[in-house]
């Protein structure tokens, strides 16, 4: 009997858990460049986040006064929260380095270029954004990603079956 051969799964950090994804940020933007923010946050905010409500999608990031900003995401409000409740589609300052700001905000800055939030998750208990400096695609442009992407699983496919 031959062998099957196990798939590479890439190591996974065991103190992260992801809670949301923008997948049509892959889909309308290339990705260039990608940075691992922390976001301040109020309590009933994280509540929502570790219950699974949370939405980027139609969200971006902007560069303020020298700070980076989250906007248009939208995290529903806490039920058990009451009075002390939150405001679901709020500004939400992004936590980076001065460094790391100046670097990404330069080219963030240049003609055609734009920050995306790609995926919300937890590392070691704090709540991560990953941002991307994305360049928008034209609608050729996605019509060819969807056939290089149906092209490679055709490919896949045929490999399986012939194994």
């Amino acid at each position: 009997m031959a062998r099957q051969k196990k798939k590479k799964v890439p190591p996974q950090d065991p103190n992260s858990k992801h809670v949301c994804k923008n997948r049509k940020a892959r889909f309308n933007y290339e990705i260039l460049e990608d940075l691992e923010c922390g976001v301040a946050l109020m309590g009933s905010e994280v509540k929502s986040i570790r219950n699974g409500k949370v939405s980027l999608e139609e969200s971006y990031a902007r560069v303020r006064d020298g700070e980076l900003w989250l906007l248009g995401a939208n995290i529903n409000e806490y039920p058990q929260a009451n009075l002390m409740n939150h405001e679901p589609t709020r500004p939400r300052k992004l936590l980076l380095h001065k460094r790391e700001l100046q670097k990404f905000a330069e080219r963030a800055e240049q003609q055609g270029f734009t920050l995306v939030p790609l995926d919300v998750y937890f590392k070691n208990g704090r709540i991560k954004v990953r941002v991307g400096l994305a360049k928008g695609r034209k609608t050729h442009d996605k019509r060819e990603k969807l056939k290089t992407d149906s092209d490679r699983s055709e490919i896949r496919q045929a490999m399986m079956k012939r194994s």
